[in-house]
């Protein structure tokens, strides 16, 4: 397989062989996502596949009772649409911009077609798939071993991959929505962590000063994620 060089970047679309990714190609639209929009609701069928460049996207978890909790981080290492090729036409869970930034957009009939061909793109796709499993799975395990502060700093830590940048537009509640947390709970963590100089906060905005230090500070469960999107795809992922 090699790699061919996609500007701007995904990093499944850049691991494809150029005849295949020419085979894309025509069929790809560069477009603008904003921050909180929703890109497939839960049982919504999936028509559209997303290849995020520059953008974060989260799938959220919603209860009855209208709270949300968050399943999985997606950046520029990933896709948007995993239910196409794998047959279940649309997932339970809601997809959502929480970083505004560019995406790759490209009708998920195409996508299949050329899943399809059993070429380098659907060896590609599924190895994607199974590294997704592995970041769920092992959220589930650290919400429900692990203190707020590590938990928050591994997040961080998955945002800041997404993104690539330190400055980061997150609010308090917003975080505590995606850990599945009380407000109070982040204030304490995120006050921890900039009394340490791991981080600065002020109104909705987080600067991370220290990637070393917030990496002691987290969990193991970043660097298994990171681990095995490096064995699977060859790209680094918290």
């Amino acid at each position: 397989m090699s790699n061919y060089k996609l500007s701007p970047v995904n990093q499944l679309l850049r691991t494809l062989p150029i005849e295949e990714y020419q085979r894309l190609a025509p069929h790809l639209r560069e477009l603008v996502l904003v921050s909180g929009q929703v890109l497939h609701e839960p049982y919504e069928e999936i028509k559209s596949v997303y290849f995020p460049i520059t953008a974060m996207i989260s799938l959220v978890s919603i209860m009855e009772n209208g709270s949300t909790t968050e399943i999985g981080l997606i950046g520029n290492e990933g896709m948007i649409g995993l239910p196409i090729f794998l047959g279940g036409e649309y997932t339970i869970s809601r997809a959502i911009v929480q970083m505004s930034g560019k995406s790759w957009k490209i009708s998920s009939d195409i996508v299949l077609r050329e899943f399809k061909k059993a070429g380098a793109l659907q060896k590609i796709l599924l190895l994607h798939t199974q590294a997704r499993l592995t970041q769920i799975a092992q959220s589930a395990a650290c919400n429900r071993q692990h203190k707020i502060e590590a938990r928050l700093a591994r997040w961080l830590l998955s945002v800041y991959d997404c993104v690539l940048k330190d400055e980061l537009d997150l609010t308090q509640e917003f975080i505590s929505n995606m850990l599945g947390v009380r407000r109070a709970g982040v204030t304490i963590a995120a006050n921890a962590l900039q009394d340490a100089g791991i981080i600065r906060y002020n109104r909705g905005k987080i600067v991370i000063l220290d990637h070393k230090k917030l990496e002691e500070t987290s969990c193991e469960c970043y660097r298994v994620v990171q681990k095995e999107f490096l064995r699977l795809l060859g790209s680094r992922r918290g």
